[in-house]
């Protein structure tokens, strides 16, 4: 019997700072690696759902504080603590460049960062694919 699939969701945070873009990361208390929010699907919520709340939970930042990008996600499958793993991503910009970020207890800090910063921070091979992706479709976005 195989083991089941754990799900989680979270966002690809970014905000624009007069032309550049930086992205939010965070570095999670155990283990020592950054990321963006993200976390676990509970029963009866959707990815979406649970992409929201975990960003509230974990930044601070609230759905009206944000805009979700039409056209974008994206899924990473991998393997964590012996279990296969999903994740699916949004990518959402902050409306307020300025906006507050309060961590939880789950994260130690945070940093805004541009896109090279990000992916040497975020350690994941999977992670900075996904984060270079969402890059690309703000740049595309840009010029459309």
């Amino acid at each position: 019997m195989s083991a089941k699939k754990v799900l989680a969701a979270g966002l690809i945070v970014f905000r624009r700072n007069n032309q550049n873009v930086e992205y939010l990361v965070m570095k999670h208390s155990r283990g020592e690696h950054w990321g963006p929010p993200k976390g676990h699907v509970d029963p009866g919520e959707s990815d979406f759902e649970t992409a929201l709340r975990e960003t509230s939970e974990e930044a601070g930042l609230t759905k009206d504080q944000m805009h979700i990008q039409d056209g974008f996600k994206t899924e990473l499958h991998y393997e964590a603590f012996g279990k296969p793993k999903r994740v699916v991503f949004w990518l959402s910009e902050v409306k307020d460049p300025s906006a507050s970020v309060t961590l939880s207890f789950e994260h130690s800090e945070y940093k805004w960062v541009p896109l090279e910063e990000a992916c040497r921070l975020l350690h994941f091979k999977d992670m900075i694919k996904a984060v270079r992706e969402a890059d690309d479709f703000i740049t595309k976005s840009k010029k459309a």
